[in-house]
């Protein structure tokens, strides 16, 4: 069994990571972000933080939603 190296409370998903980045990591991530007016085309060479911010989204609400959904598609 791997454990994830940052704790088990961690996010393995990096904020520092482009939006395009993240959608190809999981590809199961683009409604959410839609949903949540994450630019997932002009703004898709954002890190995820700073996409958050412009969306108006608190990036740690971001970052559990996303764990979910990548939860959810292991």
């Amino acid at each position: 069994m791997t454990t994830n190296r940052s704790g088990p409370s961690a996010h393995p998903i990096d904020p520092t990571w482009s939006v395009n980045q993240l959608i190809a990591h999981l590809p199961e991530s683009m409604q959410l972000l839609n949903a949540y007016g994450v630019d997932t085309c002009c703004g898709g060479e954002l890190p995820l933080q700073r996409a958050a911010r412009e969306a108006n989204v608190e990036l740690e609400l971001l970052l559990e939603l996303l764990q979910s959904v990548a939860e959810e598609a292991r």
